[in-house]
């Protein structure tokens, strides 16, 4: 695929998907505490996927993103080892516990994956750029 071609509407349909997705993850996260912050991340995925169904993003500045993505969940890894440690795995799924900071660190490094996802696909489908 060169540049200047426009991306199949199989590859469009997944992006809009994609999107609607982190639009969605981005709502979502408006009553945490740091709200915002994750907002951001999940909607410049969001956007991201959108934009680049219809122009081209280049392929350093998704690597930029998706190294800023894995940068960030890089300090949420010890936390999710110690997730990995606990016997009752289904905590996750619940209430925040101010005591066990592992679960909220595990969600979000889980959700940062998650956008690591989102952003390879974009460099996947943009690979000849």
């Amino acid at each position: 695929m060169k540049s200047n071609q426009p991306l199949s509407k199989q590859k469009k349909i997944i992006n809009f998907i994609l999107c609607a997705l982190f639009i969605i993850f981005a709502l979502l996260q408006l009553n945490d505490p740091d709200g915002i912050l994750w907002f951001s991340i999940y909607f410049i995925v969001a956007i991201t996927c959108l934009y680049n169904s219809f122009k081209p993003i280049s392929r350093p500045f998704l690597i930029l993103i998706l190294i800023a993505l894995l940068a960030y969940a890089a300090f949420h890894f010890s936390l999710f080892i110690d997730y990995l440690k606990t016997e009752d795995k289904e905590e996750i799924f619940g209430e925040m516990v101010y005591d066990k900071p592992y679960l909220e660190g595990t969600r979000e490094f889980i959700g940062l994956l998650i956008a690591a996802l989102g952003i390879m696909y974009q460099i996947k489908i943009r690979k000849r750029q």
